[in-house]
């Protein structure tokens, strides 16, 4: 099979991205034919030291139990990973097992850049949750394995909230006006230098409040599914946020949305609440040396069961449609989603496993923040609401869009409504084009 030529410009993710004929159907299909071969796999993937390191540690073991698969790493940062895995794509020059977010799956699957999983030999998908393998899934394809469940919370750094003197509010009934009195409560006290909480202004933000409404980001077609007032309203909260002097001014919110862990605010102790995923507990701990408390989102009328939360993949593991060894890279990506061996190096880091087998052998196993994240996941099953639509092809860049327009509303270049509208109007005009 021929493959066609991309441009660099075609693919490039981080910008308007416009539609392509990449791979006709059927090709990657593994035959069996290359089982004993000996083969190198390049295997793109984005972290942090600890990260490379325990991804090391499992590509020793499964090379150990599979000598004649070789595995050559390519780890990366978040912030530069995406450019440089559409540069190479563009290029044919995609690795053969690739570390995929969700919000990048339909922009690579949709456009045949990934290899339909379930169309390939050797991968053993009937201990994983089936919520959970629905959610690497495009347009009847898998294009990935869930590495693990997430969900987005908020995080309260105790020390803050003994600090100002203020109790932490009770989850399961609390409402966004005691998220705010809250917050205010915690600001007052900082005298200037804590602050009640971080603005919450990425696509789960949205997506939480947008389902608190009955509506939701994207609808199964791949269209949006709100209307502006909707959306308005989410901006009116944030900049309450910054009125009411919950949160910080927007000059403090803009330095700090580009500062590490280790220097942000949260890191250092000056905020009391902010949005993150269950899987960062343990490094968040690690890194304010204080108890951190995971709370679920506020509602609008204080139930819990009306609070739009999900369960999110924190990542998948997905294969290059034009991998040379489509055989070799399924193996490869069975063992990190179903070996015990795997799961015991790999933990929780990337989520609690989807595999259920898996998640009982190393529970005995795990620091004492992993075993919180398991049983916090495991109480709010009772309200949580089956996941959203997979970000439509176009829709790459999304969560950029929103932080840009939140920043004109905290900055009092738009009103609320205004951005609401603009910010429609843009993400249809990036999906359309993307057909």
């Amino acid at each position: 099979m021929t493959i066609p030529n991309l441009s660099r410009r075609k693919f490039q993710l981080g910008a308007a991205a416009v539609a392509l004929s990449l791979l006709a159907t059927g090709c990657g299909t593994s035959s069996g034919s290359e089982s004993n071969e000996e083969v190198t796999l390049r295997f793109a993937w984005w972290g942090n030291e600890y990260l490379n390191a325990q991804t090391e540690k499992v590509i020793d073991a499964f090379e150990a139990e599979h000598p004649n698969i070789k595995i050559e790493s390519e780890p990366g940062e978040w912030g530069s990973y995406w450019d440089k895995l559409a540069t190479k794509t563009a290029a044919n020059d995609a690795p053969d097992v690739i570390q995929m977010d969700q919000k990048y799956i339909a922009e690579y699957g949709g456009r045949g850049a990934l290899l339909d999983l379930s169309k390939q030999g050797g991968i053993d998908t009937s201990k994983l949750d089936q919520e959970a393998l629905v959610s690497g899934q495009y347009d009847g394809a898998q294009y990935g394995l869930s590495t693990g469940q997430n969900a987005y919370v908020i995080m309260a750094n105790t020390k803050v909230f003994e600090a100002a003197n203020v109790p932490v509010p009770d989850d399961t009934t609390w409402t966004w006006e005691e998220f705010m009195a809250t917050a205010s409560k915690i600001s007052a006290a900082g005298d200037g230098k804590n602050y009640g909480a971080a603005y919450g202004s990425n696509e789960a933000d949205l997506i939480i409040w947008l389902r608190q409404h009955g509506e939701n980001l994207y609808s199964q077609d791949g269209k949006l599914d709100f209307d502006t007032a909707t959306a308005a309203s989410f901006w009116e909260r944030l900049k309450e946020q910054r009125d009411s002097k919950a949160s910080p001014p927007a000059t403090v919110a803009t330095e700090d949305s580009g500062a590490g862990l280790e220097e942000s605010l949260f890191g250092t102790n000056r905020v009391g609440m902010a949005w993150w995923w269950t899987n960062q507990l343990g490094s968040l701990e690690s890194t304010t040396g204080s108890s951190i408390k995971m709370l679920r989102a506020p509602s609008v009328d204080g139930s819990s069961a009306e609070n739009g939360m999900y369960y999110k993949p924190t990542m998948f593991w997905s294969a290059s449609s034009r991998s040379k060894h489509p055989e070799a890279a399924s193996t490869f990506i069975n063992y990190l989603a179903n070996s015990p061996e795997a799961g015991a190096i790999l933990m929780t880091d990337r989520g609690v496993p989807t595999n259920t087998d898996i998640v009982e052998s190393i529970t005995p196993s795990l620091k004492p923040a992993d075993t919180t994240v398991v049983g916090f996941l495991k109480d709010i099953a009772p309200d949580i609401k089956d996941a959203p639509p997979v970000p439509p092809v176009g829709a790459g860049s999304v969560q950029n869009v929103i932080k840009r327009y939140t920043d004109e509303v905290l900055y009092d270049r738009l009103t609320p409504q205004a951005a609401a509208d603009a910010f429609k109007k843009e993400v249809e005009g990036m999906l359309a084009s993307a057909r």
